[in-house]
């Protein structure tokens, strides 16, 4: 069960805001283009990061508490999810906020 520890905190996430796409209609997920144009760069940076940071020995993953996929450059897939659902998780509680709070709207 600890080998699903990191997709276990991935599913925690995804549980803890999704619920505002649904619930309050934030429309997050409605603007696919908009939300990948806003994450795909800051991901691609990080993943790169994480690669030189595997590579050199300054960063690993517990083998334990990862389900053994990896995609390129040998990061594992929950690091993959990580850096989508999380931006998407924070767009989406930013959203909630400016949907119940209207006078916070810039």
């Amino acid at each position: 069960m600890q080998k699903y520890g990191y997709l276990a905190m991935i599913v925690f996430t995804i549980l803890g805001s999704f619920w505002l796409e649904v619930f309050l209609k934030v429309g997050v997920l409605k603007q696919f283009k908009r939300v990948a144009l806003a994450i795909a760069p800051v991901a691609f940076l990080f993943i790169a990061w994480d690669k030189y940071a595997i590579a050199h020995g300054h960063w690993l993953f517990d083998k334990k508490q990862i389900v053994g996929i990896y995609g390129p450059w040998c990061i594992p897939l929950e690091e993959y999810l990580f850096f989508i659902v999380v931006p998407i998780a924070a767009l989406m509680t930013i959203e909630a906020v400016r949907t119940t709070k209207k006078h916070w709207q810039v």
